[in-house]
């Protein structure tokens, strides 16, 4: 907290010292971005804290990064080692990460070494003043597609939509947390986990830091159109629920129009007499209401899928092996968890 003291010069701000510091790290094949991030991570976190872990979580990689961990681990002791029993997707493997988490503040950054270390420094400083949560917000974004940058400007306003919550734009994982706003996240009970939008929905003093994000070395984003249309989705399904009452108000409308057309024609047809006719008419209204029934069906049908994701209650993630123990000592798995190997012991040896 940060503490006011009264002195004879009048109100002095004591600023919090943070202690312990966790830094999460989900990836998936990052074998080529690992040795150089870790040794610029781990020079300016000694700088920052006097204690604090590095928690790589393996989201089921395919290339050479278990062997690269195993080498790092040599040199850098404050590395923790996550392997998921496969790939769970980034939200799964970033939840992983915060639940093994014990450090006074948390930080959340990618592998790709997009995310600054430097920056960890200014999100400190404005931590120590009192705010709970620093987040990295994109100064531009001039560097995607014109069809990706409208698409996010469009899922952002879409989400601004629903029951006052407000998803920071442009705001991604990179942030800072205190360990309260971590807590909060992991009490939340569903498993179809958004994190941008668990994020704002937890609250606290929050406040943006802008930064530009530094060129991929490495590797290129496994964000395909198709991965981040499934991804908004998600989000809009998991935090919104407009989409059913936008059915339910074109539903009403529909119907109003076909009643006030039905009038129409009776009244034609009393008036002046209608000869048959229409078939091309006919088709086109048919298919026209075949295809909005349709559409009523997947939307309603994406959150009857998220109903049943929910209640069959499986983990969100299973851990097939940890390596260290960062700032905890060996403890038992939360329940969601599912540790299937004891820290540092390989399940192949017994």
């Amino acid at each position: 907290m940060v503490l006011l003291q009264h002195g004879a010069q009048g109100i002095m701000i004591t600023k919090r010292q943070a202690q312990t510091l966790s830094c999460v790290i989900p990836g998936l094949n990052e074998a080529e971005n690992l040795p150089a991030l870790l040794p610029v991570l781990v020079a300016k976190l000694r700088e920052l804290v006097p204690d604090f872990e590095i928690i790589f979580v393996d989201d089921g990689s395919t290339d050479a990064t278990p062997l690269v961990i195993e080498q790092l681990r040599q040199t850098y002791p404050q590395l923790v080692y996550l392997q998921l029993s496969r790939n769970f997707g980034k939200e799964a493997a970033l939840t992983a990460g915060l639940e093994a988490s014990r450090g006074q503040v948390v930080v959340c950054m990618d592998a790709d070494l997009q995310h600054p270390p430097a920056l960890i420094e200014a999100m400190l400083e404005r931590w120590s003043t009192g705010l709970e949560m620093v987040y990295a917000v994109r100064e531009t974004r001039d560097d995607e597609t014109w069809m990706k940058r409208a698409g996010t400007s469009l899922f952002y306003k879409l989400m601004r939509t629903s029951n006052g919550l407000r998803v920071p734009r442009d705001a991604g994982d990179f942030r800072l947390m205190d360990r309260c706003v971590v807590d909060a996240l992991m009490a939340l009970p569903e498993r179809s986990r958004f994190m941008k939008g668990l994020f704002a929905w937890v609250g606290f003093p929050s406040e943006p830091i802008y930064y530009s994000p530094a060129e991929r070395l490495h590797g290129v984003s496994r964000f395909r159109p198709t991965k981040l249309l499934r991804f908004a989705v998600d989000g809009l399904t998991a935090f919104t629920t407009w989409p059913l009452r936008l059915l339910s108000l074109l539903g009403a409308v529909l119907a109003m129009l076909s009643f006030s057309y039905g009038l129409f024609i009776i009244f034609k047809h009393l008036l002046y007499g209608d000869a048959v006719r229409g078939w091309t008419t006919l088709i086109t209204v048919v298919l026209f209401f075949a295809g909005v029934n349709m559409l009523s069906l997947g939307v309603v049908g994406e959150y009857v899928a998220s109903i049943f994701a929910e209640v069959k209650h499986r983990p969100l993630y299973l851990v097939h092996r940890r390596r260290g123990q960062g700032l905890a000592q060996a403890s038992e798995p939360a329940p969601d968890q599912k540790q299937l190997a004891t820290p540092d012991q390989d399940p192949q040896q017994g």
